[in-house]
């Protein structure tokens, strides 16, 4: 992995409550700036399966498969925002990728964007339960003010529309309240080049939908450091330092406010009610002993369980 250049690994490690057997931890992964190269060399050693010169295509098991293009050509030319996902837990019905533009669908720069950039979503069903999930990630652009405020209105839209074509499938063996919101719980993860008091986190905080992980754990449950943007010279990147990698749940109005102090509105006793039961949130080291970074951005770890609808 250090011959890696990803930029930061936004994590999802997802449970069930309620179920009569408890499965294997769900993980979903979320990359940035993941080369083709790289993408293939992840997916081939998760896989435990050598890579084949007369089969170019990316591996799709046995244990972990991908969603994902490059965000240049559609295709491998450029840079990915894949979502890594187990497929012995999860069958994959949806996928799409939008260019976050006034073109979202083609590759295209926007507005004030130095580059493409992208936005991947896709629809899950548990294995176990039936239940449907929204995972999404993405990689707002570094230059552009406007571009990063304009992006987050076009991720907004295309979640709520995917929440509405794809209707929560009844979890397997529960009884639901059918007057309840049966759309698709969404996380999404990724880059968004802006601080917790800039356009992009306050747009996107400003919404309806959803919620900042982190903002769900006290500050003594929380693992690791605040910031995820460390650079890879970090006496020289001081100004730039800072937290601008999230993981965003969704809907607001259905994560569990158990660990979430007063301040942050916490409504007690509403655990059992709630879609996410957020259980933990870390930030992990992206140097070791050997002085080499990792990436220059930290790994964002977090831990959920998932109610059935």
């Amino acid at each position: 992995m250090n011959e890696l250049s990803y930029n930061t690994r936004p994590y999802v490690d997802v449970r069930y409550r309620d179920s009569q057997s408890v499965p294997d931890t769900a993980a979903f992964i979320c990359l940035q700036e993941v080369l083709h190269g790289q993408l293939s060399d992840i997916l081939h050693e998760m896989n435990g399966v050598e890579p084949n010169k007369h089969e170019p295509s990316l591996p799709a098991g046995p244990l972990w498969a991908h969603i994902g293009v490059a965000r240049e050509d559609g295709a491998t030319k450029g840079e990915y925002s894949p979502i890594i996902y187990p497929v012995r837990l999860f069958d994959l019905l949806h996928f799409q990728n939008l260019w976050l533009s006034p073109t979202p669908d083609r590759p295209s720069k926007g507005w004030d964007a130095g580059s493409e950039r992208i936005f991947t979503a896709g629809v899950f069903r548990s294995k176990l339960t039936g239940q449907r999930i929204i995972a999404s990630c993405t990689h707002l652009d570094n230059a552009g003010s406007e571009s990063r405020k304009k992006s987050v209105g076009i991720i907004l839209k295309a979640i709520e529309k995917l929440r509405r074509d794809w209707d929560a499938h009844e979890p397997l063996g529960y009884e639901i309240d059918r007057r309840a919101d049966q759309r698709p719980a969404v996380f999404l993860a990724g880059d968004f080049n802006s601080k917790p008091d800039q356009e992009a986190y306050l747009e996107m905080e400003a919404s309806d939908l959803l919620c900042d992980l982190q903002n769900y754990v006290k500050p003594h449950r929380r693992y690791g450091d605040l910031i995820t943007f460390t650079g890879f010279t970090p006496e020289q990147d001081k100004d730039d330092q800072g937290r601008i990698d999230f993981i965003w749940l969704g809907p607001k109005d259905q994560v569990s406010h158990r660990h979430c102090s007063e301040d942050n509105g916490a409504i007690p006793g509403q655990v059992r009610k709630q879609r996410w039961n957020v259980e933990g949130y870390a930030v992990l080291p992206n140097k070791f002993e050997d002085g080499v970074y990792s990436s220059d951005h930290r790994c964002v770890v977090g831990d959920v369980l998932m109610y059935p609808g």
